[in-house]
């Protein structure tokens, strides 16, 4: 079975963090990390982030999860022998379909609106996106999050 740990890098919507933690938690991910501005269910005062807690649906205490620096986070990720796939749309993407789980996987999933940087991307070892066959070039980042996770979850 895979190991899987998912890093919100970015996200703004307290809805899709706390969507992106239920789903988590119905796939069995070991740990998610929260990095950049992405909101935390327990905030700097130490109160618990309503909006995230009610889409979450109490997935945010059996969810392990920790606030860190993107870059940092991905090279002690490395170091300990995970691969890090970056979700998004790029020329050199693999369709989801084409990509094979693999014993310990870091799925980084970016901004709603920007995605994920070319910066984070070149630091990725695999960049995986959803072929879309519709109008639309994009998915919303909590269905995304749940498409790959029990995609990949093996």
């Amino acid at each position: 079975m895979s190991e899987i740990i998912v890093i919100l890098h970015n996200i703004r919507s307290t809805h899709n963090v706390g969507s992106i933690f239920r789903t988590a938690d119905a796939v069995g991910v070991t740990k998610m990390y929260l990095t950049g501005y992405t909101p935390k269910p327990i905030d700097r005062f130490g109160r618990v982030q309503k909006d995230i807690a009610k889409t979450a649906l109490g997935a945010c205490e059996y969810v392990s999860w920790e606030a860190g620096d993107v870059s940092k986070v991905m090279s002690d990720l490395k170091k300990e022998g995970f691969s890090i796939i970056s979700i998004e749309q790029d020329e050199h993407s693999i369709a989801l379909q084409d990509f094979k789980a693999l014993p310990k996987m870091v799925l980084l999933l970016g901004n709603e609106v920007r995605g994920i940087s070319k910066q984070l991307r070149d630091k990725s070892n695999y960049i995986v996106e959803i072929p879309m066959h519709g109008k639309k070039e994009s998915l919303n980042v909590s269905v995304t999050a749940g498409i790959v996770l029990f995609s990949l979850y093996k």
